[in-house]
């Protein structure tokens, strides 16, 4: 599922937080009484703010602590959101200038403060509250623990909420009227960065980790829970406002349960979403007090300010109209400039994490119990981006991950990668110490090696490989006398001992009977260990094939490679079948479309001659950008418009040829598929790799490597 259709509903209720907060700054009830715009203004448009700032911590802060890229995202989302702040407050200096904010009170301290606290025109309190608790929250997620820095978050809002709706406590206890008299003098109110943001983001953080984790209440849970809790919190607003104990009305005690139950219910909304949705949204935020101003100015011009202005609701309605035409407008040329940018992208490749963490959860539902994922992140993830596969992993509860070199495993680690990092390929001795200062597992590659790794006398955490029949890397099962001698080394730890199965992918027989054969000497080696005392550590054997086609073996690890990016060189020859999605899509775009007549030829060598009269689409990929040309002449398929259609001639540098016949409405620019979904039909990885007789997780990292990345 595309992105803006997963959070279509977190879009849709950003528009609606929009217009409530143009209701908070237009009361359009009060015309039919104090009472009912309270309710409004006051209560239930107090959700919208917490959820610009949920949303925010939802899709951003859950990846800060792995991943240097997503640290730089938050670095960029505090300066895209200073960047806003400056523009905005210069837009509204000539309205300052003429409500008279230069004149005879206006002070350098006040203007500073309203610069870096209060907002220098009302709305504008958000910017600065929203780059002040972005910072804070950001440095406390990334150097302390999750559980602590909620902690903080409940204490901080807590304290805000005493110079808030609860401000009717703390007028009755000097010392503490003395204390947020001081809190006051620098900031006017306690809805700020510092006291009300960070819970608010936080919040938003965590129920993106649950998320990532596959952890979610129920549309019906989320919607009671929302009706209960806003129940509460309206009697507990109606109760302050009674009393009289509110200073401001922003915060209270039951909003931060409102807004979990609230965002929990409206992430099962459906819907297209998207930026443009999110876009207007902000933009309304921005605007609209311009808006109220040029309401106003109108009706003063046309001398109908009892119409326009006194009567709310329509002084409401005319603001919203304007406001949302505005952003309209403003939205619809930048939609339409990118629309053309869109049109000069070549071929780009696109990555479902969706369907990442489907895949994971259908190979984790058939391992054994006792057995851990280990993800396999080798190549650059298998050209679909190392760290984000391993950072959205880590979301999962994943910790454990092989790579094939030392500088895959330092390039983990140094993006806040967490948890085993296991090389399985040689490393040079003279490296040892990257390896301990990265905290990375080395693998024992054979007798010898382990004597020059123990030789550097650096305490390294390793693993050792066992060739049981592959013949590649690995200490002979034969030898068990030096596999004794490489646990006994004064300096490795060896924490685990594994083996590759050459042949787990075919289900002929005399390879089943080699991987059998295989499995018998790895254990074989295993109770031999025992035997002597020797504890041998993790145990693993199974790849992706070796969990399909032999889920019965009982191990530590599972190393999964090919399979978690929805990738089999053989889908129909494993003994258990799981329902894996493609991770990876590649796509092109057409370019030109040309109709030949019967017994005309196509490209290169004149390789294809039309047997009928044909159309011809020209699509803006090619062998250049790691498309097989195994697949010319009609032994490759694309999808157009989720119609299976056959690659015709010979595959060019950086074009190919399709047949678009019988396609109706295909057009240039159209979206071309090589591998992955459109609409209801697929072109698997597998089907190219097969076809080509290319290896299929060198395709796809080469693809990976080679084409942009636009992340779904």
């Amino acid at each position: 599922m595309e992105k803006s259709k997963q959070y279509g509903g977190i879009d849709w209720f950003r528009i609606i937080s929009a217009g409530l907060v143009i209701g908070i700054h237009t009361s359009p009830l009060l015309c039919f009484g104090e009472l009912p715009d309270f309710i409004l203004t006051r209560i239930i448009a107090r959700v919208a703010v917490p959820f610009f700032l949920m949303v925010t911590g939802f899709f951003l802060l859950p990846d800060i602590q792995w991943n240097m890229d997503s640290r730089r995202k938050w670095q960029q989302q505090l300066g895209r959101l200073g960047i806003l702040y400056l523009i905005t407050a210069v837009l509204y200096v000539p309205i300052m200038i003429y409500s008279g904010y230069f004149g005879e009170r206006f002070t350098m301290i006040g203007f500073l403060k309203d610069i870096l606290i209060n907002g220098t025109f009302y709305h504008l309190w958000y910017l600065p509250a929203a780059i002040t608790g972005l910072g804070l929250v950001g440095i406390l997620l990334r150097y302390g623990k999750d559980r602590l820095v909620f902690m903080l978050s409940i204490i901080l809002y807590l304290i805000g909420l005493l110079g808030d709706s609860y401000y009717g406590i703390v007028v009755q206890i000097p010392w503490l009227k003395r204390l947020y008299d001081g809190i006051f003098a620098v900031s006017d109110y306690t809805r700020n960065g510092l006291f009300f943001v960070p819970l608010f983001l936080v919040i938003g953080c965590i129920l993106g980790r649950q998320l990532g984790k596959g952890k979610q209440l129920s549309a019906k849970t989320a919607g009671i829970g929302f009706c209960g809790s806003f129940i509460i919190m309206l009697a507990e607003g109606l109760v302050l406002h009674t009393i009289g104990w509110q200073r401001h009305d922003s915060m209270y005690l039951s909003l931060p349960l409102v807004m979990v139950f609230l965002f929990a219910w409206v992430l099962h909304w459906k819907g297209e979403g998207g930026k443009r949705l999110s876009r207007m949204a902000m933009l309304v935020y921005v605007i609209h007090p311009a808006m109220i101003v040029a309401v106003r100015l109108a009706a003063k011009i046309t001398r109908q300010t009892k119409l326009l202005v006194e009567q709310s609701l329509v002084h409401f309605l005319l603001v919203s109209f304007g406001s949302f035409a505005a952003t309209y407008v403003i939205t619809m040329f930048h939609w339409n400039k990118k629309k053309r940018q869109e049109i000069h992208k070549r071929a780009w490749t696109e990555i479902s994490i969706e369907n990442l963490q489907h895949n994971v959860k259908e190979i984790q539902s058939v391992l054994q119990p006792q057995t851990k994922f280990m993800a396999v992140v080798k190549a650059n993830g298998y050209g679909s981006g190392d760290l984000r596969i391993a950072g959205h992993l880590n979301k999962m509860g994943i910790d454990s991950f092989a790579v094939a070199t030392l500088e895959e495993g330092i390039h983990l680690r140094k993006n806040g990668i967490r948890g085993m990092i296991l090389v399985l390929g040689y490393t040079d001795p003279e490296r040892i110490r990257d390896i301990e200062r990265y905290r990375l597992t080395q693998t024992v590659t054979d007798y010898e090696y382990g004597k020059q790794l123990d030789a550097c006398k650096r305490h390294i955490p390793v693993h050792i490989k066992l060739d049981t029949g592959m013949h590649r890397l690995g200490e002979s099962y034969k030898d068990l006398g030096h596999l004794v001698k490489m646990y006994q080394m004064k300096y490795l730890r060896v924490e685990g001992i594994y083996t590759h199965l050459c042949v787990a992918d075919s289900m002929e027989p005399e390879n089943v009977e080699f991987t059998r054969q295989q499995i018998r000497h790895y254990y074989d080696a295993i109770d031999y260990l025992k035997q002597k005392g020797i504890e041998p550590g993790k145990t693993h054997i199974q790849s992706s094939y070796g969990v399909l086609n032999y889920p019965e073996l009982t191990c530590d690890y599972a190393r999964i490679g090919i399979a978690m990016y929805g990738v089999l060189s053989k889908m129909d020859d494993v003994k258990l079948s799981v329902d894996l999605r493609p991770v990876l899509s590649v796509k092109s775009k057409i370019a030109s479309i040309k109709c030949i007549k019967a017994g005309e030829t196509v490209g290169y060598g004149r390789a294809y001659v039309a047997e009928q009269d044909k159309r011809i689409a020209v699509v803006t990929i090619g062998y250049a950008d790691g498309i097989p040309r195994e697949l010319s002449c009609g032994k490759g398929k694309v999808l157009v418009h989720g119609i299976e259609t056959e690659i015709v001639g010979k595959i060019c540098m950086d074009q190919m040829m399709i047949d678009v016949t019988g396609i109706s409405k295909v057009k240039v620019g159209d979206v071309v598929t090589i591998i992955g979904e459109d609409m209801e039909e697929c072109i698997p990885a597998e089907t190219v790799a097969m076809e080509s007789e290319t290896i299929t997780n060198e395709l796809l990292s080469r693809l990976g490597d080679r084409l942009e990345r636009l992340y779904l």
